[in-house]
């Protein structure tokens, strides 16, 4: 195995550029029967009902934040001491969307007729269980999930929130959750599809089919790439806790205990009945170096950064999600 543990300086120059065609083709490793099967144990763990609507820093004070999960219209706010609220997003008088409406001293205001909401049941509107894990913000909706409800969500093991950085990147696509969820099982593509990222891309272990979420990984070698032939060496390993969440840990090499959580919430089908999902990935980068102090104190600066390398890397899974929906909706799906 290729030592991965951090040394005085975190890059590492390859001998020899990288060459897409030249590296060795992973077809055969990634067979379609051993990523279906880790979906197939992902999807049938429990999630509680509860879906990821967005960031925590998405819902500010003083504005509301909307969006439909699984058809139905959420509306997330906080209250005077920052308390997170959610319910319907429709406002239970004429049906206004209270996304658009205002928020004052914590009070959801509906501006069509001024009806106000504080967060408790009032005239037929019910609040929905919220929980805000302090970088992601989620609403549980039992007639959507339809399984036994649990009182808070499934939140992967992060970083100290002093010690890391964090940003959180949204997408959308034409695509359902579990089309999200294979994509990050399938390690093997990373050096293919996502050359101007990651090189020397080895797959050193596949899940074992344990229950146990924690086991049933794929732990993978790879460099990610920084300019020209320096690149940085770490091992990663995917699990799936809940199904529609895949958890990357770096266990070993330059970052170690850092994680990157994707999570896919369904939306609704858009005008042409096609279904759409929301990616909502969650890089919690951490380091040991001294330098990292300077980093957090950018962080401002840094966020976009990390969104922008993100979204770049989802615009091609995005579109491998896509297609596989399409072809699954076919019935032309290999797998």
């Amino acid at each position: 195995m290729t030592d991965h543990r951090p040394g005085r300086f975190p890059l590492r120059l390859r001998r020899d550029p990288a060459d897409w065609a030249q590296q060795r083709p992973t077809w055969r490793d990634a067979a379609p029967r051993l990523i279906g099967d880790a979906l197939k144990r992902a999807l049938a763990r429990p999630s509680g009902n509860w879906f990821v609507v967005g960031g925590s820093r998405a819902v500010k004070d003083g504005r509301p934040y909307g969006r439909t999960v699984g058809g139905t219209e959420v509306v997330l706010w906080r209250d005077a001491a920052g308390t997170l609220r959610g319910g319907p997003g429709a406002c239970p008088h004429l049906g206004a969307p209270l996304k658009d409406s205002s928020v004052r001293c914590g009070t959801l205001i509906c501006h069509w007729h001024g009806l106000s909401l504080k967060g408790a049941p009032f005239a037929g509107w019910e609040p929905y269980p919220v929980h805000d894990d302090g970088l992601l913000v989620w609403v549980r909706l039992d007639g959507v999930g339809g399984e036994e409800p649990t009182a808070a969500p499934l939140v992967p093991v992060r970083p100290e929130p002093a010690g890391a950085l964090a940003a959180v990147y949204t997408g959308f696509g034409v695509c359902e959750p579990e089309d999200v969820v294979a994509n990050r099982l399938d390690p093997w593509h990373g050096g293919w599809l996502h050359p101007y990222s990651f090189v020397d891309l080895t797959v050193v272990g596949t899940p074992t089919g344990d229950a146990d979420a924690a086991h049933d990984a794929f732990a993978v070698d790879v460099s990610f790439k920084v300019a020209g032939r320096a690149v940085v060496p770490v091992r990663a390993v995917f699990t799936a806790p809940e199904p529609r969440t895949v958890v990357m840990h770096i266990t070993e090499g330059e970052g170690r205990g850092s994680v990157v959580e994707t999570h896919a919430t369904p939306l609704g089908p858009d005008r042409s009945g096609r279904p759409r999902t929301a990616v909502v990935e969650a890089v919690v980068a951490a380091s040991d170096r001294r330098g990292f102090a300077v980093a957090r104190a950018v962080a401002p600066v840094l966020r976009p950064l990390m969104r922008g390398a993100a979204g770049r890397l989802w615009r091609d899974d995005l579109a491998y999600a896509e297609r596989r929906w399409a072809l699954r909706a076919v019935g032309r799906f290999p797998g």
